[in-house]
């Protein structure tokens, strides 16, 4: 079925989505094709570009669409209770259990369901979303009683699933399974003039929200505006618009310098995107795998030492292996005679010193979770154990939050 332009801008229209990008419209013109047919569709693009308006796209133009359409985001969902979410429990079947209850695939037979962050959905989780993509039937927790529905389901990740098979957090046949259809949200920076478009259609929908004049880009600041890189997309867009509209309603139009006032100053560190699969680092989690990766290379360096200093007609063979500490150096000869260094000769201050590294290196490990158990209790004590607001807090799922909770003991 050929889908024409018409039809496209008039989807966009129904489901708010702005702009005319070829990768977006492409998108969207994918979205409608698929929707008449029944097929699993996995829909990628960094966060904050709008994956779950193609979800409600794919719903309204199927069959399904007087039926129940759900969004649930996987990475909100406790680990301990995403199951019974999901597929429903029994009576008794755990603690806490006072009745039998429904999950969502029994509640949406008919229906869609549209499974955001599926990259963080448990293994054991993946194995029964399995067996409903591929036989329709699914077992609430704490029964044996195999039940049917009739559930599409629509997902979505801003995450490298590939990665995550290979890492063996991301069950291989599901994948193949879900991504029957791949859909991917170009993000913001790769949209050319749409952030432009989009800054309007926010400047007009917050003048009239917060009664004030709707503001407008000067020729410098559309430039500014161009470069910047979004990391946060339309979300990051539309918090910087309502901004700008409350702080700055005395000024119709907005120049340079005054756009550049609102804009985040920590762009030194650049978003990593992969363009194929939508994955992107953040800025803190750059600045984060930065520190740990020198961290790991001064104790390699220190263990090193200490195993030259232990063995030393094993010097040579010590260096060898560890070459990947000296890139970006000149590499060590390790043609020329082997090292030998005299234990006898060894002062005992630096013997003393040896013992320190030793020491250090053992604790160096320790003292990255110690420091990632205080700033949860502080996330946690901030928020007054409010989960929810602590992930957020900490720049983490708050299914990730449970599981450390769990791995440190914190629960009280």
């Amino acid at each position: 079925m050929a889908i024409v332009e018409a039809e496209i801008l008039s989807i966009k229209q129904k489901f708010g989505i702005i702009g005319n990008a070829p990768m977006l419209n492409h998108a969207v013109r994918v979205a409608m094709q698929v929707a008449p047919t029944d097929m699993s569709v996995l829909i990628t693009g960094e966060s904050g570009s709008g994956k779950e308006s193609f979800s409600k796209i794919i719903h309204s133009l199927s069959h399904r669409k007087h039926g129940q359409f759900i969004a649930i985001n996987c990475g909100s969902i406790p680990e301990g209770t995403i199951d019974s979410e999901l597929f429903g429990h029994e009576k008794g079947s755990f603690t806490g259990a006072h009745e039998a209850r429904k999950g969502y695939f029994e509640v949406t037979n008919g229906g869609t369901i549209f499974l955001d962050e599926i990259g963080e959905m448990p293994l054991g989780t993946q194995a029964r979303l399995l067996r409903v993509l591929e036989y329709g039937e699914f077992i609430k927790v704490g029964s044996s009683k195999v039940q049917k529905t009739d559930v599409r389901v629509v997902a979505a990740t801003n995450v490298n699933l590939i990665n995550r098979v290979s890492e063996g957090r991301f069950r291989e046949d599901l994948y193949y399974r879900l991504n029957s259809v791949p859909i991917f949200v170009p993000p913001l920076r790769e949209r050319e003039k749409d952030v432009e478009l989009l800054f309007r259609k926010f400047a007009t929908d917050f003048a009239e929200k917060y009664k004030v004049k709707p503001i407008s880009l000067a020729e410098d600041a559309k430039a500014i505006l161009l470069k910047y890189r979004f990391p946060g997309n339309i979300r990051q867009l539309k918090n910087l618009v309502e901004q700008i509209s409350v702080l700055s309603s005395d000024h119709k139009e907005i120049d340079g310098a005054t756009l550049s006032g609102f804009l985040p100053k920590d762009q030194t560190l650049p978003s990593i995107v992969n363009s194929k699969n939508g994955s992107d680092i953040s800025e803190r989690e750059i600045l984060y795998k930065v520190l740990f990766d020198l961290k790991k290379d001064v104790t390699d360096v220190k263990r090193m030492v200490l195993e030259i200093f232990a063995d030393p007609t094993q010097a040579h063979q010590i260096l060898k292996n560890n070459t990947h500490l000296f890139e970006g150096m000149q590499e060590p000869k390790l043609q020329d005679q082997p090292v030998v260094i005299s234990q006898s000769a060894m002062p005992v201050e630096a013997e003393e010193e040896i013992q320190d590294i030793a020491h250090e290196a053992e604790d160096e490990s320790l003292s990255i979770q110690k420091k990632e158990k205080e700033l949860i209790v502080r996330a946690l004590t901030k928020n007054k154990n409010r989960r929810k607001n602590a992930a957020r807090d900490l720049g983490i799922s708050e299914r990730t939050l449970y599981r450390k909770i769990k791995e440190y003991d914190l629960e009280s």
